[in-house]
């Protein structure tokens, strides 16, 4: 019987000696760190076990070491799957065109300037430009389940998936160059980290491993039983801290890569909860970062599109971001364009070709005054670009100045609620922080509302502002250029806008925002913020848990046997509350438009844009023209404002209102919005009654100001209208 209970110890022993080896190991990687090891817990356990003969409680507790381990490997593999799904959507080959076929090729031998086919259900292997419409579901890279419409000549990114017709485009770059890949390598790096919460972790263990000693001790010194101890340490063990904290983290980490925010890692998503002050770049941050046409300005008897649509035929034979504005605010109007020919482009300056037979220019003004008279209304129209920012083109047709073009990067639509949510979730500091002049930077910055502005910035300024803040509080800063970088890496937390932001800026970041969005910082502040009060709940709730089991055993009433069982059911309790933090819904996103309403609402408002324009050069002329010739030219504008602009409002109204209404929260969630329509229709209803009473002779010098303020109302009213639907559109057809 003797012989038989020793082979039994022996057994319960191997079954320990391979635990004990890799805890020490553990303890003593942890004291190199000069941190405090909370496998040391379950060390001592098993020793004291082992040392007064309690070998099957040792082999208990390594069992449930064991299996607290596993435990955790299986709750943090549930918890990154969203990281590790990504790892699996790399393209495995490609189709590019050679030698008057489609060949199958592997995807690393694409280069820029290779046509590519891609059938539908695939992948796009490399970034580049679409040479025909194109379906794409590009939920992939941003978190938004929904599938995007892009028109011939528009950028793609890899790894999105067609989910149309076969479409051809043209590579821009290799695979390993790609927006994918640059992905793939950010992700792979961070499951490459050190476990994500050692910090959150190691903090708790100062206060919980000396207290279980203490404990242990006072228990063995006053009750002379070593089984007691034993059973004290038993319960303290494999500890809540080695499992919830870094399940929840991960969690965290998993739900911020579904909603396109991808966290580099478990620290950068602890301090990103404690986030107090923001610093934004302005440029391809606030802003799109890419030049949008805002206003056109054409001579007496030429019409806008007109003037647009020769410009933009000619741009097509230029790859400058200019020229591709004016291209996409063409085909954005429905604009047919021809094939330029022989042109000729002047660096820095301009085009000159030849479109549908005419001899046709644009660039800078400069560029186009060499090539014809400068127009009457050339003056005006760059002093109002001075006050309002952004570049201007100019186009000549035939050696005659027929039209201008105001360029500006547009703040984005997300950007204004972005801000807002951000004051709402307890930032108290947003300032912007920009190298670009400071009329330009205080424009930005008064219309969004940011009181803080640092303008002229240089990447080392950048850098002092930032180390200054830093004094103050958690600083975040956000980012998508090379001259960002520097901050992007000093700040507690860098935050690089969008994949296809600048490499350097992406490195450096400690957080990538994989879609364009602002907003989607919004959403992993959310999430932080929960995952961060989740981890804290865990740790707490099963350490105060355990201190409980540890009085239990330390009055003679818990084995050790079964204050291991007991412990590992509070460290199953403690994984499944924190795997909670993958359920969550970050507030922001409310699908409530059907798929691609929004784009074809704000198509529609661009279709209000040459109305706009006529409204705004009549109000300018209207002191120059002679008063005879008034009552014609508001009976053409009200005729316009009629047949185009009034149906499109009532629509609106009657229509679009009452249906978002009804899927939106609150008895009547835009009434502040069908009010300003009520005073549109309020406007053009009495620019109509001045008009059926115009004497032939024109207006006296009061109705002509009467006259001039109403139009310059209704133009900025309508502006703003707009501008305030497309926000609020974007936001409705966010995704789930």
């Amino acid at each position: 019987m003797t012989r038989k209970v020793g082979m039994a110890h022996a057994i319960w022993l191997a079954c320990v000696v391979p635990s004990c080896v890799v805890l020490c190991i553990s303890a003593v990687n942890a004291f190199r760190r000069r941190e405090v090891g909370i496998d040391v817990l379950a060390l001592f356990s098993m020793i004291v076990a082992a040392a007064t003969g309690e070998f099957f409680t040792a082999a208990v507790v390594s069992m449930m070491v064991a299996g607290g381990r596993a435990l955790e490997a299986f709750a943090q593999a549930r918890a990154g799957a969203e990281m590790t799904a990504l790892l699996k959507l790399a393209p495995n080959f490609a189709n590019r065109y050679e030698a008057g076929e489609w060949r199958q090729v592997n995807p690393e031998a694409i280069c820029a300037g290779d046509r590519l086919l891609v059938r539908a259900g695939e992948r796009v292997p490399a970034d580049g430009a679409l040479v025909h419409h194109a379906e794409l579901d590009e939920s992939a890279l941003t978190g938004e389940a929904a599938i995007r419409s892009r028109s011939a000549g528009e950028g793609v990114q890899s790894g999105v998936l067609n989910a149309g017709a076969p479409f051809e485009m043209i590579a821009a770059a290799t695979v390993r160059d790609s927006t994918f890949a640059g992905i793939v390598r950010m992700v792979e790096a961070a499951q490459k980290t050190r476990s994500p919460t050692a910090r959150l972790a190691d903090r708790y263990a100062i206060f919980f491993v000396p207290v279980t000693l203490l404990i242990a001790g006072a228990c063995w010194i006053a009750t002379g039983d070593v089984i007691r101890a034993l059973a004290i340490l038993v319960v303290a063990t494999p500890c809540p801290l080695l499992l919830a904290v870094p399940v929840a983290i991960v969690s965290g980490m998993s739900a911020c890569a579904k909603h396109g925010v991808l966290v580099k890692s478990g620290d950068a998503i602890e301090r990103l909860a404690q986030a107090q002050i923001l610093f934004f770049d302005k440029t391809g941050t606030l802003t799109s970062g890419r030049a949008r046409l805002v206003a056109i300005e054409s001579s007496p008897g030429i019409q806008p599109e007109r003037a647009l649509q020769l410009a933009a035929s000619l741009a097509q034979a230029s790859c400058h971001v200019v020229a591709h504005a004016l291209t996409l605010a063409a085909r954005e109007r429905g604009l047919a364009l021809s094939a330029p020919s022989q042109v000729t482009e002047c660096p820095g300056a301009g085009l000159i070709g030849t479109v549908d037979g005419s001899v046709v220019a644009i660039g800078s003004f400069t560029h186009a005054a060499a090539q014809a008279q400068a127009a009457t209304w050339s003056a005006a129209f760059l002093r109002r670009l001075g006050h309002e920012d952004g570049s201007a083109v100019f186009v000549d047709v035939d050696g005659v100045m027929v039209g201008a073009f105001r360029l500006a990067d547009p703040i984005r639509l997300d950007t204004p609620r972005a801000l807002r949510l951000l004051r709402r979730a307890g930032v108290s500091r947003i300032a912007l922080l920009t190298g670009d002049r400071r009329d330009v930077a205080e424009s930005i910055g008064a219309s969004l509302g940011v009181s803080e502005i640092h303008s002229e910035q240089t990447p080392g300024g950048k850098l002092a502002l930032i180390r200054s803040a830093r004094e103050h509080g958690v600083v975040v800063m956000v980012g998508d250029g090379i001259n960002d970088a520097p901050a992007l890496a000093a700040a507690d937390i860098g935050v690089a806008m969008g994949a296809r932001g600048a490499a350097a800026s992406a490195q450096a970041a400690d957080i990538v925002l994989l879609t364009d969005r602002l907003d989607r910082l919004v959403d992993g502040l959310e999430i932080a913020r929960r995952c961060r009060r989740i981890a804290i709940q865990s740790a707490t709730a099963g350490m105060g848990l355990s201190i409980a089991a540890m009085i239990v055993a330390a009055l003679g009433y818990l084995s050790p046997p079964y204050g291991a069982v007991l412990q590992e059911v509070i460290d199953i309790a403690v994984i499944g509350n924190a795997l909670r933090v993958l359920r969550m819904r970050p507030g922001s996103h409310h699908q409530v438009l059907p798929r691609g309403d929004a784009s074809r609402l704000q198509a529609a408002h661009m279709n209000l844009e040459p109305v706009l324009g006529e409204l705004r050069r009549l109000a300018e002329a209207l002191p120059e023209l002679p008063r005879q010739s008034v009552p014609a030219e508001l009976a053409r504008i009200n005729e316009l404002l009629l047949r185009v602009l009034l149906p499109h409002e009532k629509e609106d109204d009657v229509h679009l209102y009452p249906d978002l209404a009804s899927r939106l929260a609150g008895e009547d969630p835009l009434a502040a919005m069908s009010g300003t329509h009520a005073e549109i229709f309020r406007t053009i209803h009495v620019l109509q009654r001045i008009a059926a009473d115009l004497p032939a002779e024109g207006p006296d010098e009061e109705g002509m100001r009467e006259l001039q303020r109403l139009l310059y109302v209704l133009d900025a009213v309508v502006r703003m209208h707009c501008a305030q639907e497309d926000e609020l559109f974007h936001t409705l057809d966010e995704g789930a």
